[in-house]
Formats: C-alpha cells, sequence, structure tokens
C-alpha cells in the first residue's frame, strides 16, 4: 500500500501513555455499539484457550440493553510521536478515509463528521464504558471515536494468518464504516430492533450491518484508489484474506464445533469478502444495501 509521504489525520489522541485504570462505566463495552472487527479475536483467542466455542463467546460479548451514558474525565488529547512509524501509518488511513467520506458525503449534500482515533494500550475509558485491548478495534457511537491497540496488529498476523498492511487499512476503513452507519442513522436503528427480536432475528440484522460495514471500507478503497493510486500487488488479496480469517465460519471452525449459521453476527468468511469487493467496484454507497440485499 502506497501512504508514505501522504497526508495524516489531526483527529488522533494518543492514549498509550495513560495506565488504563481509574475509570469507572465496569463490565466493557457491550449495548450500544456494533460489536467490531477485533471482538472477533476475543472470541477466536478465547476458544483456544478455554476450549470454549467461538460463537458462543461471540454471544456473550454482544452483549444487551441500552446503552448507557458514560461519564469521562476530560484530558488533553495528545498527538502521537512523529517517529512512530505504526501511529504514522494509521493516521494516513485515517486521513484517507476522511478525504474520501468528505466527497461521498458532499456528492449526495450532506456534511461528513470526522471521527476521531484513540490509541490506547490495555484498557481505556470510552463513552460506551471501558475499552479492552483484547476486544481489539472498536468502534462507540455515543463518543464518534475509533479505538484500537496497536497490538492488534501483531495478533492479526501471527495468530490470525492475515498480514500485510493493507490488512491493517482495511480494520481501521471497517471501523470507519460503522461511524458512517452512525452518522447515516443506520446503527440507531439497530439499536432499536434490540429486544424486540428474537436473538436469532438480531443476530441476523447484525451479520446485515457488519457486512456493510465491509462494504463501506470497499467503497474507501475505491475512491483512494482513484483519487491517489494506493493500492499495489497484493493488496487487495491481504483485504480479501483478512475477511476471510474472521468470517463466523470459519472462527467456529477453528473452535472445533459444528457450523451453526444462527449463531453469527458478522457474516461468513465468503460474504465479507463478497461484500468488501462489492464496495471496492462500485465505490457507492448505494452498492451497500445489505438490509435490503435478498442473498448475502
Amino acid at each position: 500500500m502506497k501512504w508514505e509521504g501522504n497526508r495524516e489525520s489531526d483527529n488522533v489522541e494518543d492514549r498509550r501513555s495513560d495506565d488504563g485504570g481509574g475509570f469507572g462505566g465496569g463490565g466493557g463495552l457491550l449495548g450500544g455499539r456494533s460489536i467490531g472487527i477485533g471482538t472477533i479475536v476475543v472470541a477466536l483467542l478465547g476458544g483456544w484457550v478455554l476450549g470454549i466455542n467461538p460463537l458462543t463467546l461471540l454471544s456473550m460479548l454482544s452483549g444487551g440493553g441500552a446503552p448507557t451514558a458514560q461519564v469521562q474525565q476530560q484530558t488533553p488529547a495528545q498527538r502521537p510521536p512523529a517517529d512512530d512509524r505504526m501511529a504514522a501509518f494509521v493516521s494516513t488511513v485515517l486521513a484517507d478515509t476522511e478525504d474520501v467520506w468528505k466527497d461521498v458525503f458532499a456528492k449526495s449534500g450532506g456534511t461528513y463528521q470526522e471521527p476521531r482515533l484513540v490509541l490506547f494500550r490495555g484498557a481505556t475509558q470510552t463513552a460506551c464504558g471501558q475499552g479492552q485491548a483484547a476486544m481489539g478495534p472498536f468502534y462507540c457511537p455515543g463518543d464518534q471515536k475509533v479505538y484500537i491497540d496497536l497490538g492488534f496488529y501483531e495478533t492479526l498476523k501471527n495468530k490470525l494468518g492475515a498480514p500485510g498492511d493493507f490488512a491493517q487499512a482495511y480494520v481501521i476503513s471497517h471501523e470507519v464504516g460503522h461511524h458512517v452507519q452512525n452518522l447515516l442513522g443506520i446503527s440507531g436503528k439497530m439499536d432499536q430492533m434490540r429486544g424486540r427480536v428474537s436473538k436469532v432475528e438480531y443476530n441476523a440484522l447484525s451479520v446485515r450491518l457488519e457486512l456493510q460495514a465491509d462494504c463501506f471500507a470497499g467503497v474507501w478503497a475505491n475512491h483512494a484508489q482513484s483519487a491517489r493510486q494506493i493500492l499495489e500487488q497484493g493488496d487487495v488479496e491481504e483485504a480479501m484474506n483478512a475477511a476471510a480469517k474472521i468470517g463466523d465460519d470459519a472462527l467456529q471452525r477453528s473452535g472445533g464445533g459444528a457450523v451453526v449459521p444462527d449463531s453469527f453476527t458478522h457474516g461468513t468468511s465468503a460474504q465479507r469478502q463478497r461484500w468488501f469487493d462489492a464496495g471496492l467496484k462500485n465505490g457507492t454507497v448505494k452498492a451497500c444495501d445489505t438490509f435490503g440485499a435478498r442473498n448475502l
């Protein structure tokens, strides 16, 4: 991926020097947000260590109930060090998503509100509750921030078998996709359905939400390539491989159990690849109507 020398976002907050303690909210991030691409890794690693079906852990992690407001301590935002290469990379990817979605929203008569990207280690406070590194990258609609412990990329490479800088960019763009859903009111409609439909029905809606975020990641890649020619040979394959490694069916097989579609919350490997590819090839929000699609 060609990224060096491109603009870095100013919307990056570095909390990695914080100790991660001293905040309330308890219990982790449950209600009021989509699971986030990295929460799957908790289920996967938990399945390896504990011998528990990963889909069972995913069900536990998806939580329930309405989102609750969390009181956050206001501390001055710090910028990452200038010589931090990985921080520069994610800052550049975030900047690129800003440029793309500003343009997409403007062409439809809207205004894109930029999210912030928070770098942390271990644990951190969010408007959705306590965020933990073990949860992987996630988006909190309560404060419109994407959270990531950069150590996740080692997990992505070494534990999940999904190396490459474009695989890493896919992770960021997927979470920004959840921000786009939040701005469009899609996430809010999902939260309204919690408790009104059965667990199986809500899981099916969650799959459509996550696949749409994958598609939005593809939309970003399409526009970024057209405007700045960021893609190098093998980049698309890296993203497709990452999507495959975190499909619900792949995770369930890794746990040694049978594939149970009713338990899926993110979609199969093939579905995740298909919808990322749909966004990449079409480059439009319209192409990402997973909720209206008869076949995923």
